[in-house]
Formats: C-alpha cells, structure tokens, sequence
C-alpha cells in the first residue's frame, strides 16, 4: 500500500515538473500576460493559501495611508486586501493591461461583502506608461507579475518615475508560477535600474523583496 502511494506521488511531482519545464520553455520563448480565463484561479482562496494576502502586505510594508500602486492587479486576488490594509484614508490604483481582467476585478467589487470598499481606482494601462504624475506614490507592488513584462528594464524605469524619494518597490514570486525567479534575481534586477534593497521576506516557496527609491 505505501509502495503504491509512494508511485502515485512520485507520479504527481513527474508530472508537475514537466508541466513547468514546458510551460517555461515557452514563456521564454513567447512573453504574455496571464490570460484572462484563469482569473477565477488568480482570486481564489486556493491560491491565497499557497500565497497568503498577510504574508505579501507585511512583507511588502504596507501600511494604513498610503497611496499604492498594483502593477498586474488581474481579477483581483489580493487587491481588496490591500484596500483594507491602507484603511479609507489610503488608496489603492489597481492596474492591468487587460481590459477582461479588470472587468473581473469589477464585478468582485461590487459584490455585497466588498461595498465597504471605497478606496480603488481602476486603470487599464501598460506598465511602461503608467497613468501619474512624477513622484506621487508611496509604493508599487507586482504580484508574480515582473517576470511576465517582456521589457522589464523599462517598466521599472517608469516604476521610479512614478514612486516618491524613499517610496518602496515590492516584488512577490510563487514557487508554482512557471515565470518563478529566485529571489536573488529579483533584487539585482531590481538593484541594477536603481533602487536600494531593504531585504527578503518569506520563504523559497513564496517571498517578498522589497526595496526603495534613493531619497538623494
């Protein structure tokens, strides 16, 4: 009996690798956005429990007031999360290149147990032309989302542009994203279009690197 259990997992992990080495081969090969059916997986309490909302707004920093920014927002996984953490003096700019993943988003919104939420603007938008004006953002945070921008050089160029002196960037990566980087990764790639690490949170199977905008 446990020799045949011990098959049946080994078989499940055969096929999960395989699957992510394909699925990476061809994300290399042809960049895209997540496409909009699996936005049902996206806002799922499945994938809160591999990738937990308090996890990423903690890791992130957070906080009740801020002015942030969702790069990648999809339907909307954590997005009214977030909302509740910056409390009604805060504001949360929900961003999203896809105009049926917003519509998503839109729909969760106004849902009865979401009517309390009054602090989200929606934007359909790329990341290489974000919507603001220079320096009006407390901090931007991406989703498993960096990985995915074909150019990712310029939309963090655009990411500075938009953040505050000393206004934070954070970057969230899941294990089971096929775009999954290390962390160590992440923060040069990060590092290397400016901005200063503050440190990793979490673990290799889902972590935060958070970093800041030079105030000089």
């Amino acid at each position: 009996m446990l020799l045949k259990i011990g098959k049946i997992i080994l078989y499940i992990i055969g096929i999960f690798l395989v699957w992510q080495i394909l699925f990476r081969l061809i994300r290399k090969t042809i960049p895209f956005p997540a496409p909009a059916f699996i936005g049902i997986f996206l806002d799922s309490d499945y994938r809160r429990k591999l990738q937990p909302p308090v996890g990423v707004i903690e890791g992130s920093g957070i906080k009740t007031g801020q002015r942030v920014l969702e790069i990648g927002c999809g339907s909307g996984g954590f997005t009214t999360f977030v909302a509740r953490a910056v409390g009604p003096s805060g504001q949360v700019e929900a961003l999203d290149i896809q105009p049926a993943m917003l519509s998503q988003l839109e729909k969760k919104l106004a849902l009865p147990e979401n009517k309390d939420i009054q602090n989200i603007t929606l934007h359909q938008a790329s990341a290489y032309e974000l919507p603001f004006e220079d320096e009006v953002l407390d901090l931007v945070y991406l989703i498993t989302v960096l990985p995915e921008i074909p150019d990712q050089s310029r939309a963090l160029e655009e990411i500075r542009r938009v953040l505050r002196p000393g206004g934070i960037l954070a970057v969230s990566e899941l294990l089971m994203d096929p775009d999954y980087p290390l962390k160590e990764t992440t923060a040069r790639r990060c590092e290397k279009a400016g901005f200063q690490l503050e440190g990793f949170y979490g673990n290799f199977w889902t972590y935060t690197v958070r970093l800041s905008k030079p105030k000089n």
